[in-house]
């Protein structure tokens, strides 16, 4: 099975569920977006094959989301993908995309469902034990 991540590694959520990933024995493709940006295309797909709205993909922290007033409901969204295009440190981290669908894995253990051969637990950075329910 393809597994592809759309990761940053400077997210602690984007590490530890590449590290899931790769525990659970997959070797997927790992797409920096931030220094490999997507095109409209690539994230309008991923947009829709995650069957989320496009304010779901926003990040707030640690963004330019509140100093370009991305709160404002006015926003369309094809306003709101042209941000994430122009700014793509807007995109929330991590998307995996396997044949079992797409998902924003945030906590990180969401990936669980999207792999083959999911590991029963796993230790994230922090310390935090995850165990994948029988």
């Amino acid at each position: 099975m393809t597994v592809t991540i759309y990761h940053n590694p400077a997210c602690g959520t984007s590490r530890n569920t590449l590290a899931m990933i790769r525990a659970s024995g997959e070797k997927p493709d790992v797409i920096e977006y931030l220094k490999t940006p997507l095109s409209r295309e690539q994230l309008i797909a991923l947009i829709n094959a995650m069957g989320v709205k496009v304010r779901d993909v926003l990040r707030e922290k640690g963004t330019p989301y509140a100093d370009l007033g991305l709160d404002d409901p006015e926003w369309s969204d094809d306003q709101l993908i042209e941000a994430m295009l122009a700014h793509p440190i807007l995109i929330n981290r991590p998307i995996v995309v396997t044949g079992k669908g797409a998902r924003l894995c945030r906590p990180s253990e969401l990936v669980l469902d999207l792999l083959e051969h999911p590991v029963a637990s796993f230790t994230k950075e922090d310390g935090e034990v995850v165990s994948r329910p029988a």
